[in-house]
């Protein structure tokens, strides 16, 4: 039995618009990613690019009906595959936030650490385009 994607509505175009504001800024400026990837991987700026491309892809694949549900997949899988480095941002800008101080480090923090829940439902609503 096969799923039918969902057809588009406000949060997977949201979701689209995230994508390609996200993929955007990487390609941009790569430079504010590239601490979030492993010291294991080679390359942090071929992969950062790389990333800025998937999410690019992405966003133009939610938004038509022909592509959504295998770029519902891909968003899901990019959102797990990218929660790690969203997790090392939050710990970084605490310890910069406990050693500067300050409000603008404190309220950066805050932010990535809201942020960190609501990979959930961004992960939900990209498989519901996906049609899951």
């Amino acid at each position: 039995m096969t799923s039918r994607p969902a057809p588009l509505d406000l949060p997977i175009a949201g979701l689209a618009a995230l994508f390609a504001t996200s993929g955007t800024l990487h390609l941009v400026r790569p430079q504010i990613f590239e601490p979030l990837i492993p010291s294991a991987l080679p390359a942090p700026r071929r992969v950062v690019e790389i990333s800025g491309v998937a999410e690019l892809a992405c966003a133009a694949g939610l938004l038509h009906p022909r592509t959504r549900g295998v770029a519902g997949l891909a968003s899901a899988a990019l959102l797990a595959g990218v929660f790690p480095g969203n997790v090392k941002m939050s710990v970084d800008a605490g310890k910069r936030a406990k050693r500067k101080g300050g409000a603008v480090s404190a309220a950066f923090f805050a932010g990535t650490v809201a942020r960190l829940p609501l990979q959930w439902p961004m992960i939900r609503t990209a498989l519901r385009a996906a049609g899951r």
